[in-house]
């Protein structure tokens, strides 16, 4: 299985889970022509796309998705949101539900609640047999939840409190985004704190994902949570691929 990170910012997110015969989209906040350049234009192979809320840089190409025949799934508050700016009111994404186990293709989702500033957020939990159980979060406050059997992870570390507050001094930085941004999105420390609460013993990669333009220090970053947790740590980057097994073969 390959990760494939096809964008992983303010500016549009998607991620691909593909093992060149099934794939599984986790946002659709990127152009639908790069996710067909990504499976070589076998749109086929895509069995399905997952999307954690409603925010454009995430769900804005939601219905080019489905009128490629994939369907997407979200939850009931992202789902009322995201249709709002449909041009195809017949077309619609698919409901999930916090808890809920949603099967596509040989991938088992199952979502769960995160905390930002939009309808009804989710997190997953994505088990395929190639990948193992991998943990993606994104745009949330901090996680309610520990995982156990993890192999892989996804997870935000979008911002550093003295880098924010240091851009809010310099005036570089409302005061107003600081403190939308310290609610609705994980910090550097929280994002370790969260790392060492689970279970780590069988984890192969942690993918430290949507980092701040202004707001972070990515090699830093990577050093500090590789040092707390003795793990491979990479920073998402559109065009990076990974090799994403549940065995670091």
């Amino acid at each position: 299985m390959q990760l494939k990170v096809l964008g992983s910012s303010s500016k549009g997110n998607c991620y691909l889970l593909d093992n060149g015969k099934e794939a599984l989209a986790i946002e659709c906040g990127i152009s639908f022509k790069e996710v067909q350049k990504a499976v070589n234009f076998d749109v086929s192979r895509i069995k399905g796309a997952i999307v954690s809320h409603e925010h454009g840089d995430h769900a804005k190409h939601v219905e080019n998705f489905i009128q490629a025949q994939i369907p997407v799934y979200m939850s009931t508050g992202t789902l009322h949101e995201v249709i709002k700016k449909f041009k195809r009111p017949y077309l619609s994404p698919l409901m999930m539900e916090a808890g809920c186990i949603v099967e596509i293709g040989n991938f088992r989702v199952q979502a769960f609640d995160t905390i930002h500033d939009a309808a009804e957020p989710f997190g997953f939990l994505i088990y395929h047999p190639e990948c193992g159980m991998v943990l993606f979060a994104t745009d949330t406050h901090y996680l309610h939840y520990t995982f156990a059997g993890l192999n892989n992870i996804l997870i935000e570390c979008n911002f550093r409190q003295d880098i924010l507050d240091a851009n809010v001094e310099s005036g570089r930085l409302p005061s107003a985004l600081r403190a939308r941004t310290m609610k609705s999105h994980m910090e550097y420390e929280t994002c370790k704190g969260t790392l060492l609460a689970n279970d780590l013993s069988g984890v192969n990669n942690i993918v430290l994902i949507h980092l701040s333009d202004g707001n972070s220090n990515a090699s830093e970053f990577r050093q500090g949570i590789m040092e707390e947790t003795g793990k491979t740590i990479h920073i998402a980057e559109s065009g990076m691929t990974l090799n994403f097994n549940k065995s670091p073969f």
